[in-house]
This record gives structure tokens, sequence and C-alpha cells, in this order.
């Protein structure tokens, strides 16, 4: 049976091949459909990759479970145990096709239920954050340190569109208290903000593709992802979902409470 780390190494050169093909297709011409509503969007390139990721994971680890975004993964996932890769082949499609920027292709394995392998490749800058669980997390080649555990009045704060502008009261105090407001549209590269320090959390009603890379190299650094109340979350379903240093996290707690 492959090991963790030979899984770690292939998973790594897959996601870095579906950024590739990302990259050279988005000046061509490709299919836009809307899903759910106008500003779900889903492309030609998003099923292309979910494909060649979907394919290249069966090659490498045959009695996995895999969930992906598009659909081209199992369709019925119940419970997490064994190998679970969770796709999310183009994240922020709607900045791939309006700004060819700020997007990312992000891929997690999930060990019975344990958040074990976690990638979010940040296409245009070419720099992929990875992380195995109990190894670290890296940008590239260059490990990551835990972020400075600041509180919300010192942190830059990432919220998306719906919750910030039709969301209660505590969150408008939420937003109200942070030093500054941030929206990029894309669940990586704003996971990829709270990792690096550049943002003190991030709040998001997230599915399990948006989710599982984020929550893996979130946690190895010693981040919280949690329910915004504070309560455990399940990566099968949809949660509202924070990221945050610790810090963070406990002055978002008094405001929710």
């Amino acid at each position: 049976m492959i090991s963790i780390e030979e899984l770690d190494q292939k998973a790594q050169q897959i996601i870095r091949q579906a950024g590739q093909n990302a990259y050279q297709k988005m000046e061509n011409d490709y299919q836009v459909d809307t899903k759910t509503n106008y500003t779900d969007l889903v492309t030609t390139i998003d099923r292309e990759n979910e494909q060649l990721i979907n394919d290249q994971l069966r090659k490498i680890d045959p009695d996995s479970q895999i969930l992906s975004e598009e659909g081209f993964g199992d369709q019925q996932i119940s419970n997490m145990q064994g190998h679970v890769w969770i796709v999310d082949p183009i994240d922020g499609t709607m900045n791939f096709v309006k700004q060819h920027n700020n997007f990312a292709v992000m891929l997690a394995l999930y060990v019975d239920g344990q958040p074990t392998l976690g990638y979010i490749l940040d296409v245009i800058n070419n720099r992929l954050y990875h992380g195995r669980k109990g190894a670290g997390v890296y940008a590239n080649n260059q490990k990551i340190s835990q972020p400075a555990d600041l509180g919300l009045r010192e942190s830059l704060l990432a919220m998306n569109r719906i919750l910030t502008l039709s969301g209660d009261s505590a969150l408008k105090k939420i937003a109200q208290d942070a030093i500054g407001l941030r929206m990029y549209g894309s669940a990586g590269i704003e996971m990829i903000g709270v990792i690096t320090g550049q943002l003190g959390g991030y709040i998001s009603n997230l599915k399990p593709w948006d989710l599982a890379a984020g929550r893996m190299l979130a946690e190895e650094l010693g981040l919280v992802v949690k329910s915004i109340d504070g309560s455990s979350i399940n990566v099968l379903s949809s949660n509202l979902v924070l990221v945050a240093t610790r810090q963070v996290s406990r002055d978002i707690r008094q405001i929710i409470n």
C-alpha cells in the first residue's frame, strides 16, 4: 500500500498539473455556465481540471473515495472512513473568468475523518501551500511559521458578500470591530491570507471542497477552524465556518454569545 509520504509527493504533482492546465487555457475560448444562480459559475476548465485530478487520484489511490465539486467523483459519500480525497478544481471561478487572478486549485486527503494532507495552489503566483499532518506547512519549499496570535481589533478580517451585506447584527458587529474588512472571492486565497498571517480571520459559508484543504493547513499551524459559535464542524456538510487566530476566535465568540 502506498505511504502517506508518497501520496503527498504525487498529490503535489497532480495539483500543479491542474494549475498549469487552468493557467494555459484561461486566455482561450471556453464555455461558462451557471449553476444555482447567476453568480455561481462553472466553466469547461473546471470540469476538465476535476476529471484530470480525479483520474490521477484513482491511479495512485484506487481504494479511496473522491468528493469533488462538479460531480465527477463518488456520488454518495456518507462517511469518512478510509481515504477520502476532496477536490476543488478551480476555487474562485468568477475571478478566473472576470479577472484571470485570485483563484486556486485545492485538494485534501482525510484519513478516517482526520485531515491528513492539504494543498492550495495560488495559480497565478505559482505558489503551492501544502502540508502533511505532523510535518508542518510549506509555501513551495519554504516552511511557514504559526501566525502571530492577534486579536480582532488588530486584524484584517475576510467575510463573503452575502454575510457582509445581509448578515445578522452579530456578524455586522464582528466586521465593524476588525481593523479592516477584505473580500477576495476565493476561499483558497482567503485561507492563504489566514495561514500566512495577512488576515486574522475568515468567515464564510463553506462547502466541503471550499473547506477541506484550508482546514488541514490551518489546524496544522495551530489556528482555529470551527463553526462561528465555536462548535465543531462536519466537513461533509455546508457550514458557517470561522478560520482564525485563537484570539480572534475568542473575540468573536464574545460577540456571538
